[in-house]
């Protein structure tokens, strides 16, 4: 797999994030599908397959993984060559070449996220198409006070305040992306180094300097 850094895409969600990747894959044409225009088939089934999967990014060179990335939104598909069809199945199966738009979290990357739910044990950050997970003890160098009926966390001796709907900058310090759906991935963040925390707090300290 090709990955390529999408820079228009860095600057419009303030994050590394977002790649291009350039990949192939098969996918299998129904043989109901057969009679209707080939092409636009095969992206569409191209399309259900691959768009909101998980996918592994490997080193062209090495051939290392490097993680998963979740593609968004294919940008090109075009078949290569000739359909293979299978006795006794009907559908044909057809090796794609493919350019997508996907989401790639690494770790100790730094990203912006908002606050989607607050729990006992921490925050939920919403980071893209995943949800990671900000320990109550990665918020802030301070005593917290837990609020789950106004869905918040209060520092007792500073008093500032973390809640649901707040913009956040956070960094990435475990990633553990399930290969069999979202749902089940995991990604753990910190706020307690320098530059990171609510998005609120961050620009009243540079105000204050």
């Amino acid at each position: 797999m090709e990955l390529y850094a999408l820079d228009v895409l860095r600057e419009v969600e303030d994050s590394h994030m977002y790649v291009e990747i350039d990949d192939e894959e098969v996918v299998r044409i129904p043989p109901q599908l057969l009679g209707e225009d080939y092409d636009e088939v095969v992206e569409r089934v191209a399309r259900e397959k691959l768009e909101g999967q998980l996918v592994d990014v490997n080193d062209e060179k090495t051939g290392r993984n490097l993680g998963k990335c979740y593609i968004v939104t294919l940008t090109d598909v075009s078949a290569e060559g000739d359909g293979t069809i299978v006795h006794g199945d009907g559908g044909v199966y057809q090796r794609v070449r493919y350019r997508a738009i996907a989401f790639y979290p690494e770790m100790q990357e730094i990203v912006e996220g908002t606050v989607v739910s607050v729990q006992k044990f921490g925050a939920f950050i919403k980071i893209g198409p995943f949800e990671g997970l900000l320990h109550i003890g990665q918020i802030m160098d301070d005593r917290i006070d837990i609020d789950l009926g106004n869905q918040r966390f209060i520092g007792k001796d500073t008093k500032k305040d973390l809640k649901v709907g707040d913009k956040v900058r956070v960094k990435i310090v475990h990633i553990n992306l399930s290969s069999s759906s979202i749902a089940d991935s995991r990604i753990g963040l910190t706020m307690k180094q320098m530059g990171l925390g609510k998005i609120q707090w961050l620009a009243e300290k540079k105000v204050q300097a």
